[in-house]
């Protein structure tokens, strides 16, 4: 379990008499023993990397219990999704059927074209189509480590606004930050074009000096 929101407690008492009683409600929900994560709060609108990698590290190495059913049944772990319905369409009449495609992983057994899927809140659909796509989080070719390099810390986050890379089903999206974006000052493209433009009224005026030096010559 992880408890969140903990930088909204004030008082350190009050604050200690709640992770207790959160930890029995969830030791008697659950089973007793089990363990309970604490992040303190958001810094920087993220949590301390020390408690979320604690976190990870404790997932990463945790046995779960295999369920018979559940790894015999295919079922896809949805990350975002996207609604692919023309927006003509939908404002000719705002209640027509929709065409939504998800993106997630497949976990337990295969999952083919045309099955019959539940979506938790909707009901029972089938699938017109699916298409393996590339995993945008890959994991790292070398062998087992302990801890991962600067480069190799990815993170994959969609609909969370995190991440630099969204992947769709025929194009990859990349989020450059603003710090990271050059423009051309407003000033260099006046001055520019203001060069420029004494530059060619330069050789136009030499031009008309030279026609009419060729006027001149043409009379005598």
């Amino acid at each position: 379990g992880v408890l969140t929101h903990l930088d909204g407690f004030k008082s350190m008492a009050t604050l200690r008499r709640t992770k207790k009683t959160l930890k029995q409600r969830f030791w008697t929900d659950i089973y007793e023993g089990c363990k309970l994560f604490y992040l303190s709060g958001l810094k920087h609108g993220r949590y301390p990397k020390h408690e979320t990698a604690n976190l990870a590290r404790f997932i990463s190495v945790m046995k779960f219990r295999p369920l018979i059913w559940r790894n015999s049944h295919p079922y896809v772990l949805v990350d975002r999704m996207e609604d692919l319905t023309p927006p003509a369409a939908l404002q000719r009449d705002p209640l027509m059927s929709r065409s939504i495609c998800f993106f997630g992983f497949v976990r337990g057994t295969f999952l083919k074209p045309g099955m019959k899927v539940h979506v938790p809140g909707l009901g029972d659909y089938y699938m017109s189509e699916m298409t393996a796509i590339d995993d945008p989080c890959p994991l790292p070719e070398s062998g087992a480590k302990r801890r991962l390099n600067a480069k190799e810390k990815r993170l994959y986050a969609p609909m969370s606004n995190l991440g630099d890379l969204t992947y769709d089903a025929d194009a990859v999206y990349v989020e450059i930050p603003d710090a990271a974006v050059r423009f051309t000052a407003r000033g260099s493209v006046g001055r520019r074009g203001s060069a420029e433009g004494s530059d060619e009224s330069e050789n136009e005026a030499g031009e008309t000096k030279d026609n009419a030096d060729d006027d001149d010559d043409d009379d005598d």
